[in-house]
């Protein structure tokens, strides 16, 4: 019986080593698993110094670039009016009167002065500036312009306010 309980009690051991030296390695790998790390103070200063001169440079490209796209699509729409001011001389032999304006596009204003009118418009709609405003035509001898009066709606302005003509959007 002697022997039994030697083994009994050297398997003890075994088994309680076992366990100790189990939950001994659990501990250290559940301490390094919540070790975290950290950028250091110098590493984040380097980051946001990088990201402030992105930020400078593009920033003031980006801003102004919503402007010169609405002022580019005026000139697109005023190439549209002009190619249907084309296509009416073409017809008509001359320009509607300043006075008919781009309605003389939509319907003919005078039989008689226009007798080769083509059977449908030249312009379905008038056509309008990025801020939703009529454009300005102007008969001038043989040609003519188109104007946009732009942001400020009203006539005149400087910078972005100033007013779009079509005859300087060809430039």
């Amino acid at each position: 019986m002697t022997k039994e309980r030697e083994l009994k009690a050297l398997d003890y051991k075994k088994l309680s080593f076992n366990k100790t030296y189990y939950l001994t390695n659990q501990i250290k790998i559940s301490q390094e698993k919540t070790v975290k790390r950290a950028f250091s103070l110098l590493e984040l200063l380097v980051v946001i110094l990088i990201l402030g001169i992105l930020a400078a440079t593009v920033v003031p490209k980006i801003v102004g670039a919503g402007d010169k796209a609405k002022i580019d699509l005026v000139c697109v729409n005023m190439k549209g009016a002009a190619n249907a001011l084309k296509m009416f001389k073409l017809d008509n032999g001359m320009y509607p009167d300043t006075e008919e304006g781009f309605a003389a596009l939509q319907s003919n204003p005078d039989p008689d002065k226009y007798p080769n009118y083509a059977s449908s418009a030249y312009l379905e709609k008038l056509p309008k500036d990025s801020w939703k405003n009529k454009m300005i035509y102007i008969k001038t001898g043989n040609s003519f312009d188109i104007i946009s009066y732009g942001a400020d709606r009203r006539e005149g302005g400087t910078d972005e306010y100033a007013d779009i003509k079509y005859s300087e959007c060809n430039k």
